[in-house]
């Protein structure tokens, strides 16, 4: 593909990558390049960044930017809306199951005022967002940590770490759980199972199959050989690819439920 001049690239089954997309390192080819399962690259996106690793059924959508130097790594189910901003001159870490909104920027570094002439601005340093992490849209990052389940709401400027499961809001944020609640609440393991057992029959209806392909279990003891078993209490599945896996998972993302495979990092 005349559009992606990396040296060691490895592609999942069913990526997308639209023609306008380009995937280049920062000086020439890029060094390494690694793209799951049914990740989709939109129109017009440009990743400049010499190593990258972006996991399964993630959506990258049109005019975003990534770019820098260090690693940047995104994990499982991640959407990234359009006009987004990704910054890896400092390294960017990305978890699973996070939400991007529409032109996000997210920083890992602070460069561009005269050194010589006594600038005092010039510095870089990890982003490093865990799962389930939201920024709704239009929100400004700087090189924070963002902890599992945390979340910001429209426009928000984030300047200090996000605890887990709290929200924020603001310019520069502040924390509005007390005011708002969490972005989570708890749900019982068994209660996860009763619904996920509804989403499988709706699949099923919504496909017209009654193959017997996929298992829903509460826990990963209760995997089964040959079969695409989803088990409720960590989120993992057992990965197959078969067209039925693949069109469940789809039926299930974004807002029904989140799986990753069970040997992912």
């Amino acid at each position: 593909m005349s559009n992606i001049y990396v040296k060691n690239l490895k592609l999942g089954k069913n990526v997308v990558i639209e023609s306008s997309a380009v995937i280049r390192g920062s000086h020439g080819k890029a060094e390494n390049v690694e793209i799951g399962d049914n990740t989709y690259i939109g129109h017009d996106v440009q990743i400049i960044a010499d190593d990258v690793k972006i996991g399964d059924y993630v959506k990258i959508h049109h005019h975003t930017n990534i770019h820098g130097y260090k690693p940047c790594r995104i994990g499982h189910n991640v959407w990234v809306g359009q006009y987004c901003i990704i910054d890896t001159i400092g390294g960017a870490t990305i978890g699973n199951n996070c939400g991007i909104g529409a032109h996000s920027q997210l920083w890992s570094h602070i460069k561009y005022g005269d050194t010589l002439e006594g600038c005092r601005f010039l510095a870089d340093s990890p982003l490093e967002i865990g799962n389930d992490v939201w920024f709704v849209g239009h929100c400004i990052v700087s090189p924070i940590k963002a902890a599992d389940k945390s979340m910001a709401l429209v426009g928000s400027v984030v300047t200090r770490n996000m605890e887990s499961n709290h929200i924020y809001a603001g310019s520069p944020t502040k924390d509005v759980t007390e005011k708002v609640g969490t972005q989570f609440s708890p749900v019982s393991v068994e209660e996860k199972y009763h619904k996920m057992c509804d989403y499988l029959k709706q699949f099923e209806e919504h496909v017209n199959s009654s193959e017997h392909d996929i298992l829903i279990v509460k826990d990963a003891t209760e995997f089964v050989e040959h079969k695409s078993c989803f088990s409720v209490s960590d989120r993992t599945y057992t990965k197959h690819l078969t067209d039925l896996e693949q069109k469940f998972i789809k039926f299930l993302l974004p807002e029904k439920g989140k799986f990753v495979p069970t040997n992912a990092s």
